[in-house]
């Protein structure tokens, strides 16, 4: 076979190649994309309407919703409840704040947290940290000491499948980020937890 000829055929197959390569790879990111699109919205479902994220991480004005702070946590700045011992002779086991986003009660202040992409939320978060997180209820996923605190309900996602904890964790990908950065929790003293 003479050397042009090997030529065209390297050529043709090595082309041919290509344009198969080029269709499997547009047709896995089209399906890609529509799993991941069909993950987002599940996890837009979970979250709005199953998990109640926005219960506590989204404040209030009033009865209402900021929508300028959508799942963006515990203003910063903003005061928070105060708690004594006291109030649990009157039957008060914990105090929160206007917004709905701070709560105090005999194991301290708790803040709800900046669930945006954000460097101040889940920004620096991988999806194997929320996991932990969720699955473990540890502070910040990465195996602190201390617990996440109350009232988050850890314990009634820990049960949830991996497959809708991930699709929580790829729509909070989606929301827009917000730079709120909320308090560090404190202890029943008054300090910040270690």
């Amino acid at each position: 076979m003479p050397l042009r000829e090997a030529m065209r055929n390297w050529l043709k197959w090595t082309l041919f190649g290509l344009i198969a390569l080029g269709a499997t790879l547009i047709g896995w990111s089209a399906s890609n994309a529509q799993g991941n699109s069909e993950k987002v919205a599940r996890g837009k479902y979970l979250v709005e309407n199953v998990a109640g994220c926005a219960q506590c991480h989204t404040p209030r004005r009033g009865a209402e919703y900021d929508p300028t702070m959508t799942l963006a946590g515990h203003p910063a700045g903003t005061v928070a409840p105060t708690f004594s011992m006291d109030l649990i002779q009157k039957g008060v086991f914990i105090s929160i704040n206007p917004t709905y986003t701070a709560f105090s009660g005999p194991w301290g202040s708790s803040f709800s947290t900046n669930l945006t992409p954000h460097q101040n939320g889940l920004g620096g978060w991988t999806e194997a940290k929320f996991l932990f997180a969720m699955r473990t209820g540890k502070h910040l996923g990465d195996g602190s000491k201390r617990n996440i605190l109350p009232p988050m309900p850890w314990k009634h996602y820990q049960g949830m499948s991996e497959d809708d904890l991930k699709a929580i964790w790829a729509y909070l990908r989606t929301v827009p980020p917000n730079a709120n950065r909320p308090p560090e929790a404190l202890n029943r003293f008054g300090q910040p937890y270690e």
